[in-house]
């Protein structure tokens, strides 16, 4: 098994300089780092956690979970595969896990880690995931995963187990689902490593379905990658891994689209043509374990290169909030400096009570001292928008979207006047984003 560990790690290393010669994206000058987290939830194999967040994120980020090789770290991934570079150009958020058992391999194969919420790391792995969501206004419909080697085997253990989580994932030179499986505690399963495990697509699907038995939701989508000369995973695991998700999504595993986007590299898509069709696989001819992995497809895959992230609110600048629907600004009635005072639209007038400043903590004061603020730090559709003595709160932190949207940091949803109004003391509250002007704000 060592021997087998060590070429999958040297397989890898060999893979990052391939990376690094694929991956030409100009990095943004930045202030983000990636920054460690302790304490984040149920760890039951002592998982670290690495959370990268970018100086611009979009109002309603998207969340990829990135998953290392074996000897691997997420620092690493961070450093060497471009994923970062993509949050930082399109403003989603990255998780980058490590494994602390000596082989740095993520546990495939335990009945354990195949079970869902059975233990192992998939549950530290969704602990990370519901720490984020907590924090951070995350679309949840825009949450994937990916990884590599032994991350890409994590990646179809984790789309398996929590399909009600995952939008869609990425797979890079892995295995299907439950194809390392055993049952005598060992980590390394020759016979799937050396292809000759193979299964109907029936088989291997219902080793998905049966990991969470009776879920009947949707299923994410899956891109796939492998080298044809691959001998530390067999290229086998390649067509075996088209038969299972094909299944699942319940799609023919004849190609609907088939086309050539890099240099010796074969992309077939099954139960669509389009970028984000069910299933998508791409092969190199001629490469091993080490193959041209390009990021800025399997973030096009994934659907995260859609949104603009939110440049953060400057400082100091005072400026009123007026409603493009209807033409009214963001007004504390009467001038109150009453906290609860819920704020309401009004003809713009250039008034104290009307002037909003943007703060680096992403607050928007008026009067110097009073926030808007979610009233009760409620997260609910219909929640008042009120102003109180500014404490730092996270439902006193709203990010400002470059569509004109004013987000709530801890609840996602929009500052919408209520029932759309336009008139005169129209109230303001929290309404789910729905991408209508009345939920459209100019700083004018």
């Amino acid at each position: 098994m060592r021997t087998r560990l060590a070429l999958l790690a040297a397989g890898l290393a060999t893979a990052l300089a391939t990376m690094t010669a694929v991956v030409t994206l100009a990095t943004p000058a930045s202030a983000a780092t990636l920054t460690q987290v302790s304490n984040f939830g149920t760890n039951p194999t002592n998982l670290q956690m690495h959370l990268y967040v970018p100086d611009r994120v979009a109002a309603r980020p998207a969340l990829l979970l990135a998953l290392h090789y074996c000897t691997g770290s997420g620092p690493a991934v961070h450093t060497g595969f471009g994923l970062s570079a993509l949050a930082d150009r399109y403003g989603f958020i990255v998780i980058y896990p490590s494994v602390t058992r000596s082989s740095k391999c993520w546990d495939v194969s335990s009945p354990q880690a195949l079970r869902r919420d059975g233990g192992s790391d998939p549950v530290g792995l969704k602990s990370m995931l519901d720490y984020v969501r907590a924090r951070y206004p995350v679309d949840p419909t825009r949450i994937a995963v990916g990884g590599f080697s032994s991350g890409a085997m994590m990646t179809n253990v984790m789309l398996g187990l929590y399909p009600d989580l995952f939008s869609a994932g990425f797979s890079s030179s892995g295995v299907p689902f439950g194809c390392f499986a055993t049952t005598n505690g060992a980590e390394w399963n020759s016979e799937c490593s050396g292809g000759r495990i193979t299964r109907t697509p029936q088989q291997w699907g219902d080793l998905v379905r049966n990991a969470y038995p009776g879920y009947t939701g949707a299923r994410p989508r899956v891109q796939i990658w492998h080298g044809t000369t691959d001998t530390t995973l067999s290229y086998v695991n390649f067509g075996e891994q088209i038969k299972q998700w094909t299944n699942v999504l319940g799609v023919s595993q004849t190609p609907s689209y088939t086309d050539y986007p890099q240099t010796s590299a074969t992309r077939t898509r099954y139960g669509g043509t389009g970028p984000t069709a069910p299933v998508e696989a791409i092969s190199f001819q001629g490469y091993g374990h080490s193959i041209p992995f390009d990021a800025a497809q399997a973030i096009r895959f994934l659907g995260f290169d859609t949104t603009t992230p939110t440049t953060p609110p400057p400082g100091g600048t005072a400026a009123p909030l007026r409603n493009v629907n209807a033409g009214r600004c963001l007004d504390v009635p009467s001038r109150s400096q009453t906290n609860g005072t819920q704020v309401a639209l009004w003809d713009c007038n250039g008034g104290t009570n009307q002037q909003w400043t943007s703060t680096a903590g992403r607050q928007l004061q008026v009067y110097g001292t009073k926030c808007l603020d979610a009233e009760g730090a409620g997260t609910t559709s219909g929640t008042r928008v009120i102003i109180w003595d500014c404490n730092g709160g996270a439902n006193q932190q709203w990010n400002l979207g470059s569509d004109g949207t004013v987000t709530g940091v801890q609840s996602g949803l929009c500052l919408t006047p209520n029932s759309a109004g336009t008139a005169n003391g129209s109230p303001v509250v929290l309404s789910t984003c729905n991408g209508g002007t009345s939920q459209r704000w100019t700083r004018s």
